[in-house]
């Protein structure tokens, strides 16, 4: 018998054989996925939707929270999972009080230690409703963040995320304390600020008023300027008439009198460095009784007080000198000094 066409037959047998195989494995494979997608997965989701679902993915309905149920105290477990599962498809992990997916699933496992499907929800949805508690405290929150995390700490009291969550909650706390005292210390510094400003302005007001006072007493005690005594040898033609023109010619010659004086403003470093002084001004009064050329003639210290006793002499008001009944210009010359009240 001729080997070489036994061998040939051999090898064309196991050349066919490789094909088929792969076709049949890859039917096979077509066929599992396909019972996955159409048998297994939709019964493994009808079975959690009776049984109140995974909480994984939750769907947003878009709608507004259901009012909490009843009597959740009476509830029973599959109540329980299907309101947690409601609660879940709502967003509502942690909140409302009262009506939240946590609450509703610890509830349950209270009524059955164990249960997979409260087990499962919660340990998978632990980081989002972390999340949550995290939005309270940045929103400063802090009642409703701290009743959060008490919530988490019930599902899964060793988490670090608990750990993490109390200390962003505690710096936050501390972070408004430091701003609301920012707040207070300010408005305490801008009371006494304005206390201190209505305590110089007063003190202020009452050395200007006794400066005024002192002055114009001053100027009433002053002697008036002498009149002239010339008085001619003979009287002039007229006999009585002429006579009685002489002394009233007389009266109509004065020296100017001051008015209205206007006191200077304290230098606001000179009373900080609690300073006191005088100086000595020179000023014209002109017909109008107004004063011009107002000079400073000597100041003690110097240069201290200089232009406020010179801006508050540039403002005084006097009655024009007189002569002959006629208004004319006139010097004068006042020493104002510079005290702190109370002194």
């Amino acid at each position: 018998m001729d080997t070489r066409f036994n061998h040939r037959a051999r090898k064309s047998m196991r050349g066919a054989v490789r094909p088929v195989t792969i076709a049949i494995v890859a039917v096979f494979s077509l066929l599992a996925v396909a019972a996955w997608f159409l048998i297994i997965q939709p019964h493994q989701e009808l079975v959690m939707d009776d049984a109140g679902g995974h909480p994984s993915t939750p769907v947003s309905t878009g709608q507004a929270a259901a009012p909490p149920p009843a009597n959740v105290a009476a509830m029973n477990l599959n109540e329980l999972l299907a309101e947690a599962r409601k609660a879940m498809n709502e967003h509502r992990l942690l909140a409302p009080s009262g009506n939240n997916a946590f609450e509703f699933y610890l509830k349950a496992l209270e009524k059955q230690p164990g249960n997979p499907v409260a087990t499962d929800a919660l340990r998978e949805t632990f980081p989002f409703a972390a999340n949550s508690a995290e939005q309270a405290i940045n929103g400063r929150d802090f009642n409703e963040a701290q009743r959060q995390i008490d919530l988490l700490a019930k599902a899964d009291p060793a988490n670090y995320t608990l750990t993490i969550l109390r200390s962003k909650l505690d710096a936050q706390r501390k972070l408004l304390d430091r701003e609301q005292q920012q707040v207070v210390d300010q408005q305490k510094q801008q009371q006494l600020a304005a206390a201190k400003a209505a305590a110089e302005k007063a003190a202020a007001d009452k050395a200007a008023a006794e400066q005024q006072k002192a002055e114009l007493a001053a100027q009433t005690k002053a002697p008036t300027r002498a009149a002239p005594s010339h008085v001619p040898a003979a009287a002039p033609q007229g006999g009585a008439d002429s006579a009685s023109e002489a002394p009233q010619a007389v009266a109509q010659t004065s020296a100017a009198v001051l008015l209205k004086a206007v006191s200077p403003r304290y230098p606001i470093q000179a009373k900080r460095a609690n300073q006191e002084g005088q100086v000595v001004v020179s000023y014209t009064v002109d017909a109008d009784g107004n004063v011009k050329n107002a000079k400073v003639v000597s100041s003690q210290p110097r240069h201290v007080f200089d232009r406020e006793a010179v801006d508050a002499v540039e403002r005084w008001k006097f009655t024009p000198a007189m002569r002959g009944g006629v208004a004319v210009e006139s010097t004068g010359e006042r020493r104002i000094e510079f005290k702190l009240g109370g002194r």
